[in-house]
């Protein structure tokens, strides 16, 4: 339902499932084309799923999990699992806006996630699980804010949606290991459990989005 009525708001479609993994992009690309990438990044619970999600989308070029928004310089992944630096996890992406739009990404950033659940994704509980649109410039923060206000109004969530709207600071990339998590540990058993059907229900709903 929250898929469809976006999607509305969007005019873009949605689709059947593609049963074919993708893994994170190969940063690999000359100057120009680095030139022409925009940047999102989004907290939506654990960044493994976040990543193997829009990791995934035609025109997104590489997908960073990292933390975001907090005060402790130089965070490790055990650090802010301990909730006191006040980072969110996050995902950081670079695309391609002719493409994929920053409404688009928006779209995949509220299907992936439970935006009414505060400082929580599930049984992941702690402020770095929080639900998070770090924008970039004025037109992100301003798109982000239009389809908060009318994703409440819409009535698609029984609760009010709780996403913090904040402007982008400093970027920590997260441990090698973080990087294409789920692509390499698919038989974890919280990617089985918790990554895997997340990312096949993003996969059915936006398969039109996907790479071939």
């Amino acid at each position: 339902m929250i898929s469809s009525i976006f999607a509305l708001l969007l005019a873009v479609s949605c689709s059947q499932q593609n049963t074919q993994y993708k893994t994170v992009k190969d940063n690999t690309m000359d100057t120009n084309e680095n030139d022409s990438l925009a940047v999102a990044t989004f907290g939506a619970g654990c960044f493994w799923c976040v990543e193997a999600c829009f990791s995934q989308l035609n025109g997104v070029v590489e997908v960073l999990s990292g933390f975001m928004g907090g005060a402790t310089l130089n965070p490790t992944y055990k650090e802010v699992c301990t909730g006191t630096t006040g980072h969110a996890e996050v995902a950081q992406i670079r695309y391609n806006p002719n493409l994929i739009s920053y409404e688009e990404l928006l779209e995949v950033f509220w299907f992936v996630h439970d935006p009414t659940q505060l400082n929580s994704q599930g049984n992941d509980i702690g402020t770095q699980y929080r639900s998070v649109v770090f924008y970039h410039n004025d037109e992100q923060k301003q798109l982000a804010e239009h389809y908060k206000k009318k994703l409440n109004e819409s009535g698609a969530y029984a609760s009010k949606v709780v996403t913090e709207i904040a402007e982008a600071v400093q970027f920590y990339v997260a441990e090698e290991y973080h990087q294409g998590y789920f692509f390499d540990n698919p038989d974890q058993p919280y990617c089985s459990a918790v990554v895997r059907p997340k990312v096949e229900k993003f996969r059915k709903v936006f398969e039109e989005k996907l790479v071939k």
